[in-house]
Formats: C-alpha cells, sequence, structure tokens
C-alpha cells in the first residue's frame, strides 16, 4: 500500500514539473509485441462477438440486460471501451457486442452458465479472460482450486465450445498482475506464472489468439507506475481498461 502510494506522488509529482515522457498506448502495445506471436482474425457482416470473463470483463454491466451493444449492457470496462471502437471503425457490418462476464468468477463457474451465457448466444467470435480468481480466492481461503485444476477446467470448457460452436474464433487473454500493488504481492509468485502458462499453452492447443497482458502491462510500467495502469494490481483504471481494449484489437486486421 505505502509503495503504490509512493509511486503515486512521484508519478505527480514529475508530471507536474513536466519530466514525464508522453504515455502512448501503441509504442507501449509495439514494444510488448516481440515476445509473443499470435493469431489475427477479419470480422464479416453479422458476426456476433462475445466478451467473457470475471469482474475485468464485467466491470459494472447491467445483468439484467439481455441486449448488446449499448453501455448499460457492456459496463464500463475494456469490453465496452473495445466495442466502440469495433462499431465505429466497421458501422457496415452490423455487429453484435455481447458481455457476460460476471465477477468473481473462476473456469469452473464459466463452465457451469456456457448454455445460457454463451450457447445460447452463438458467438463467432469468443474472447476470455479468466484465472485471477482462480489463485486470488485460492489465497484468501475461498477456494482450493489448483493450476492443474484450471487448466483441466479450461480445456474441458473450450472442447465443450468446439463441439456446439465448431467454427467458432477464440481471443484468450492472459491472466495479469501488477505485482507491488495492494492485492497482487509476493505470495502469488511463483504459483500465478504457472496459471499464465497455462493460458498461453491452452490458446496454443485451440489455435486461439493470444492477447499477452502481463507483458503489456509490465511494458506499461515502464511508461508510468502500476496505479496508473490498476488500482489494486488487478482491476484496471480506465488507462488500463483503454490499453487492454487497444491490446485486443490487435487481434483484428
Amino acid at each position: 500500500m505505502e509503495n503504490s502510494n509512493n509511486s503515486r506522488r512521484s508519478f505527480l509529482k514529475k508530471a507536474a514539473l513536466g519530466s514525464l515522457a508522453a504515455i502512448s498506448i501503441p509504442e507501449i502495445l509495439a514494444a510488448s509485441a516481440p515476445k509473443y506471436k499470435t493469431k489475427h482474425m477479419s470480422l464479416s457482416k453479422g458476426q456476433i462477438i462475445l466478451f467473457q470473463g470475471d469482474s475485468i470483463t464485467d466491470w459494472g454491466r447491467a445483468k439484467d440486460d439481455p441486449g448488446f451493444n449499448t453501455s448499460h449492457s457492456l459496463g464500463s470496462g475494456y469490453p465496452m471501451l473495445t466495442a466502440a471502437s469495433i462499431l465505429e471503425k466497421h458501422a457496415d457490418l452490423d455487429l453484435k457486442i455481447y458481455n457476460k462476464g460476471i465477477s468473481g468468477n473462476k473456469v469452473y463457474q464459466l463452465v457451469d452458465r456456457w448454455e445460457t451465457d454463451c450457447f445460447a448466444i452463438k458467438p463467432d467470435i469468443l474472447s476470455i479472460l479468466i484465472g485471477v480468481n482462480d489463485l486470488w480466492h485460492k489465497l484468501n481461503g475461498t477456494y482450493n482450486g489448483t493450476v492443474e485444476i484450471y487448466r483441466k477446467d479450461y480445456i474441458a470448457l473450450l472442447e465443450m465450445t468446439k463441439r456446439v460452436l465448431p467454427n467458432v474464433k477464440l481471443i484468450i487473454g492472459e491472466p495479469f498482475g501488477v505485482r507491488g500493488i495492494k492485492a497482487v504481492n509476493d505470495n502469488w509468485y511463483p504459483e500465478f506464472y504457472g496459471y499464465q502458462k497455462a493460458a498461453r499453452e491452452i490458446a496454443a492447443q485451440f489455435g486461439a489468439a493470444f492477447i499477452p497482458y502481463q507483458a503489456i502491462f509490465d511494458e506499461a510500467r515502464k511508461h508510468a507506475p502500476g496505479v496508473y495502469w490498476t488500482a489494486d494490481g488487478v482491476h484496471p483504471t480506465l488507462a488500463g481498461a483503454q490499453l487492454m481494449a487497444q491490446a485486443w484489437l490487435q487481434t483484428i486486421k
């Protein structure tokens, strides 16, 4: 907590003195891109895009709203920012963009609601960001999962998805944490690296586009302190959500 406050004060002081270099999200993404090779996909008319995950994806969306393409249904995080950019650039494609993230979810909870929150929507592009709670809730004593359970459940989820939606295009986001900021402390490591490795390998196994969010946030910290990008090490600030949205858009040709 003290370290994050010191970082914030230092950042604000430098910014006030004009000594802080301009922050460029495209530069951050370009610097982190060579670390991973990812697939790219194109958009087609009438496609349905579905965002899935936990609170990072949920981000205050109205769960009583079954709709699409509105801030009410998409929340105020990276799915909404991503959708706004896509809809502005591709007005001719008549796309439908949904967000069905739910705060607190772990992989097995996605499985439990997949029939209504995925299959019923019939997405053409399915974006999943999941894994932080699979470790975080273990550390706070409310869950007893392991990396092996995370991997097994995730593979089972995607195998089931491919059986029902064989043509769906997958985008998998890397679970990330900004170390030293509130929630994300040394207790997360080295175990958290195993979850990230599993997500990368699962993306490769299923031919999914992979978004290396950890590398992206690590690079972003070279431009501004972690508290500029995330309030607690997990949940992004508005700047962090825009960073995530722009990273997601890199998967689209």
